[in-house]
């Protein structure tokens, strides 16, 4: 879609030169009318002069010369004219050899006439009655100086105009890109606001944007709500949860219940798994905390609190290390990577046997997670296994991982590689790498 600056201009560009074009042709055509009518009285001056120059002589009717002005002495001069009575005609001498054709109608001729030497001809005719005689009396005058007038003034004016439509323009394109800063300045605020920079969107906005905004914000807030609610939601019900499972633990080990082992075995099975749900919810819960929707992982901020969240799961007999840039935001969803570190470390640190180790960095490619253990490792014929099917290996070790297999579809959404290897430390290397992402 074309950007609104370059509409804008597009649409001025156009309204500008068809309004121009207007005014500068109906300019021009005003002004050759009302020059015309002001022709129009000279030429009838001259007809009426003419017509006082015609005296009764000897032979009749005759053309005082002496009353003629000299232009119409002069060949090709610019003002010729052209007397016919009954029987005879005279002509101008500056005429020279041409003919002035005789017009249809009186008054001035509204078509110009071809004259000599590439003059265009402006006619005046008149009909008057003169000592019994019915005379018509043409007068023509060199209409071309004018018309080159006309051009000059039309060339000035249409570079005068192109002048103008580029200041114009100019003036626009700055009036417009400040009128259009508040909207880059909420494209901004959102882009904070996406990486978690910001919970809403400034409301000291130009009027036209209010409501946008509004809505914005109350679709933020409304979402932090269902969050805050869903996360609450989910930490009530956990604990409203362990009271039952443990009046159920101690059922199951009554007396009653000793003379079914199968019975108890599975009931004991079973209670633990729950439990051990349960308590992986609420570490996720708690582990996702107070973040604003969409907002991106901060290493230097994010990673401490997960591993001093990991530290009071675990005990302090574990040694967690992080290392990471200084400065380095992955450009992922908070909550969705607390969730895949916190799994992966959650089970490093069930099967490690003192350190733990993570290391984060960026890559040309995009980015890498490493997540080190000294623990027993997994054998290199069932690691493509817990990986393709997500199977848990570690279901016998009370944790608070979801399982590599979850892991996996968290990493495939993002278009990432998981993969399982041996490490320095004897244990298993979980590498995770992710591809470059805009933000």
């Amino acid at each position: 879609m074309r950007s609104i600056q370059r509409r804008l201009s597009l649409g001025l560009i156009s309204v500008l030169l068809i309004v121009g074009l207007l005014l500068g042709q109906s300019s021009l055509w005003l002004f050759d009318r009302s020059l015309r009518n002001y022709l129009q009285a000279t030429l009838q001056d001259e007809t009426q002069t003419l017509l006082g120059a015609i005296v009764r002589g000897p032979n009749g009717l005759q053309l005082d010369e002496r009353r003629l002005s000299a232009a119409f002495k002069r060949p090709y001069s610019g003002l010729y004219f052209r007397i016919d009575l009954a029987g005879q005609n005279w002509r101008s001498r500056s005429l020279w050899d041409r003919e002035l054709t005789p017009a249809a109608t009186s008054g001035l001729q509204e078509a110009l006439s071809d004259g000599p030497q590439g003059q265009l001809w402006l006619v005046y005719r008149a009909d008057y009655q003169r000592y019994g005689e019915q005379i018509v009396i043409h007068v023509a005058r060199d209409y071309t100086p004018i018309l080159n007038s006309f051009s000059q003034v039309q060339k000035i004016i249409l570079a005068l105009g192109i002048a103008a439509l580029v200041l114009i323009l100019l003036l626009q394109r700055l009036t417009v890109s400040r009128a259009l800063r508040p909207l880059e300045k909420a494209r901004l605020q959102l882009m904070q606001l996406q990486q978690g920079q910001r919970s809403q969107l400034d409301q000291h906005v130009p009027l036209e944007l209010e409501p946008l905004v509004a809505q914005i914000n109350h679709l933020l807030a409304h979402t932090e709500d269902i969050l805050k609610r869903s996360r609450n939601g989910l930490g009530n019900l956990g604990h409203a949860l362990k009271t039952p499972l443990a009046v159920l633990f101690n059922l199951a080990t009554r007396d009653e219940l000793k003379q079914f082992p199968q019975l108890r075995e599975s009931l004991n099975v079973q209670l633990q798994q729950i439990e051990q749900r349960i308590a992986r919810e609420l570490g996720r819960a708690r582990l996702a905390g107070e973040a604003l929707p969409g907002a991106h992982f901060d290493c230097a901020h994010e990673l401490p609190e997960l591993f001093s969240t990991l530290t009071m799961i675990h005990g302090n007999h574990l040694e967690l290390n992080w290392q990471a840039e200084a400065g380095l935001r992955l450009p992922w969803d908070r909550e969705d990577l607390l969730e895949l570190l916190g799994n992966l470390l959650d089970n490093a640190c069930k099967w490690a046997d003192s350190d733990v180790q993570l290391h984060i960095s960026r890559q040309a490619e995009g980015y890498q997670l490493l997540i080190d253990d000294d623990g027993p490792g997994i054998d290199a014929t069932q690691r493509e296994e817990v990986i393709s099917r997500g199977n848990r290996l570690d279901e016998a070790v009370a944790g608070h991982g979801l399982g590599l297999g979850i892991v996996r579809d968290i990493v495939d959404a993002w278009a990432g590689q998981l993969q399982l290897t041996e490490n320095p430390l004897g244990g298993l290397r979980v590498r995770v790498t992710l591809p470059l992402k805009r933000t």
